[in-house]
């Protein structure tokens, strides 16, 4: 074994023993909920008779209301994907906070193509961006559980995303934000990728418009595959690191073909998610006139700016270009080859760099309480 792939497993050995194999306290679980807004109109025009919000909360809300943290879910992402930020020894503690776990339009849980009555049903239903999934949530914090300020906004990937929009759309809102692997605007090149996994699907023949009887399975296959090659870093693939994460003896075909299988679910409610990432730009919002770097220098708040150093969805270039414009922002890249889901804490290193930075920005906001 080459000294370089030695230290690395070596490093991980120790990172799992320290910090748990990122395995969530047994206690850690969500109640779920569900907010109905009625007549809720979107950017793109079209109101939709009822829009669902699903979410989780954790902990207990305190008489102050002071001490709730959003977090809201990344492309794909459930009510429980931030687990590993939570329990003992990490940055969210469900005993001291209530947290609030959001999943956007499109999860297949809140409103989506897949769970919407005609007319808006599959491909009828409405473009949805970021900003109609921060409205919708402002609508849920502040009408259903009478909050009207949150500790912290903590986002993955289009969690980072609406991070980054709720302090340029409401930045007296949140106390701080924690952006980890997602930007504040869907740059060009993201966006071409994004498109050339919409074509998987769209022009496989079972998709049929999006009026499909059945899952357009082979579009499916080719969307998780697309999706791998770019979810980690090349020298991730070149260290053959799913042998990490896999049974062993695991070879590189049996993991691909694991990966061709990632994206189940709905076709439909797949675009959608990926339209609003497209989408994405703060400097759209209304008053910024298009410029990102007017709606980046607006932001009030302290902002924890974490990209992924081998991420190729959100490359670290473009978090350095943004974060030349932030005010009070603490730009911390994640020295990791496991690129865009270092994010998310995929791995045991990550994970812990993640909650001991995190932790301590948390606590810097009021006497690390």
């Amino acid at each position: 074994m080459q000294p370089s792939i030695l230290a690395l497993v070596i490093f991980q050995v120790i990172s799992q023993v320290m910090f748990a194999q990122n395995v969530p306290s047994a206690a850690v679980s969500p109640d779920r909920h569900e907010f109905v807004i009625s007549n809720f109109r979107t950017e793109s025009g079209v109101t939709l008779p009822q829009a669902r919000i699903v979410y989780g909360t954790y902990g207990q809300l305190n008489a102050a209301k002071d001490n709730v943290v959003l977090l809201p879910s990344a492309y794909s992402g459930n009510l429980r994907a931030y687990e590993w930020l939570m329990g003992p020894g990490r940055a969210l503690n469900t005993s001291q906070l209530f947290l609030v776990a959001t999943e956007m339009f499109g999860s297949g849980n809140s409103s989506s193509p897949s769970n919407t009555p005609e007319p808006y049903h599959g491909p009828r239903f409405p473009i949805t961006t970021i900003r109609d999934n921060v409205e919708a949530v402002r609508r849920l914090l502040v009408d259903e559980l009478k909050i009207t300020h949150v500790r912290a906004i903590i986002g993955f990937s289009m969690g980072a995303e609406q991070a980054f929009q709720w302090s340029v759309s409401h930045p007296d809102f949140a106390g701080r934000i924690v952006a980890t692997a997602g930007t504040a605007k869907a740059y060009p090149h993201g966006v071409v990728r994004l498109e050339g996994q919409i074509a998987t699907l769209t022009l496989d023949p079972a998709f049929q418009g999006g009026d499909y009887t059945g899952q357009p399975v082979k579009g499916l296959e080719a969307f998780s595959t697309v999706w791998a090659g770019w979810l980690y870093s090349q020298e991730w693939w070149r260290r053959e690191l799913w042998r990490t994460v896999m049974p062993a003896g695991t070879t590189f075909e049996q993991a691909l073909a694991q990966y061709r299988t990632r994206f189940k679910g709905d076709a439909n409610d797949h675009i959608l998610q990926a339209r609003a990432w497209q989408r994405h730009d703060v400097g759209t919002t209304p008053g910024f006139g298009g410029d990102v770097e007017k709606a980046l220098r607006s932001i009030k708040i302290p902002v924890l700016y974490m990209p992924s150093e081998t991420d190729l969805y959100f490359p670290v270039g473009d978090a350095r270009y943004e974060a030349a414009f932030i005010p009070k922002v603490s730009l911390v890249p994640i020295p990791s080859l496991w690129g865009h889901t270092a994010g998310s804490g995929s791995n045991p290193a990550d994970a812990k760099f993640l909650n001991e930075k995190i932790a301590a920005f948390l606590g810097a906001a009021s006497g690390g309480r």
